[in-house]
C-alpha cells in the first residue's frame, strides 16, 4: 500500500511528532493557531473533538490548492467533571495535582483527519489512576518545569509518571496521540 498524498500533522508538539514518526508515515508538521477557549455548555468530549477538528481545518485551509491530508489532535484531562488545561502558575498546578491525587481521572484525546474535503474524527478515552501526591511532591515537581505546559499539569512519559498507579486504555493517547487508532484512521483514508 502506498500513501496517496502528503500528510501534515497540525501540531508543533514534540511528543505528537515523535509518536506519529513511530507509525512510519511520511509527514511534515505545522502548528495550528486556533482559539482553544471552551464554549458555554460544551461537554469535555465535544470540546476535545472540536479542537482537534479546528486544528486540522486551520492547516488544511492553508493548503487549499494542494491535495493533502491533515491530522489534528487535542488532549484534555477531566477530573470530577472539570476540564484541566495547562496550569497558569505554580498555585494552579498545585490545585490541579491536588485534585488528581489519589483519584481516577480521564484523559481524552481526539484525532481528526481532513482529507479530500471530508473529515473523520475519533475520540479515545483513557482512565488514569493517581497515587496520593503530597504538597511537597507537587512543589518539587513544579520546580522541574515539566508540568508548566501540560494538560492536567503532568506528563505521564516524564517525571510525572511516578504519580500514575495504573491506566485503563491507551498509554500513547495520554502522551498525546493514540497510535492504534491513528494508524487505523490513516490506513483507512490514505492507502490504496
Amino acid at each position: 500500500m502506498t500513501q496517496q498524498c502528503p500528510l501534515i500533522l497540525a501540531s508543533a508538539s514534540p511528543r505528537r511528532i515523535e509518536l506519529l514518526a513511530q507509525l512510519d508515515w511520511t509527514f511534515t508538521a505545522q502548528a495550528a493557531d486556533i482559539d482553544e477557549t471552551p464554549k458555554v455548555g460544551e461537554s469535555a468530549q465535544a470540546l476535545v473533538c472540536r479542537l482537534a477538528e479546528e486544528k486540522a481545518a486551520a492547516v488544511y485551509q492553508q493548503q487549499a490548492d494542494f491535495p493533502v491530508a491533515v491530522l489534528g489532535s487535542d488532549t484534555i484531562v477531566v477530573c470530577q467533571g472539570e476540564v484541566l488545561g495547562k496550569p497558569t502558575n505554580a498555585a494552579d498546578s498545585q490545585r490541579m495535582l491536588s485534585l488528581l491525587s489519589a483519584k481516577q481521572h480521564q484523559v481524552m484525546t481526539a484525532i481528526s483527519l481532513y482529507h479530500q474535503g471530508g473529515v473523520d474524527t475519533q475520540l479515545v478515552i483513557t482512565k488514569v489512576f493517581f497515587c496520593p501526591v503530597s504538597e511537597s511532591q507537587i512543589a518539587a515537581y513544579w520546580a522541574t518545569g515539566e508540568p508548566a505546559d501540560k494538560a492536567g499539569s503532568y506528563a505521564i512519559q516524564g517525571l510525572g509518571g511516578k504519580f500514575v498507579e495504573r491506566i485503563e486504555g491507551s498509554y500513547s493517547s495520554v502522551v498525546g496521540l493514540p497510535l492504534v487508532e491513528t494508524d487505523r484512521l490513516l490506513h483507512l483514508h490514505l492507502t490504496r
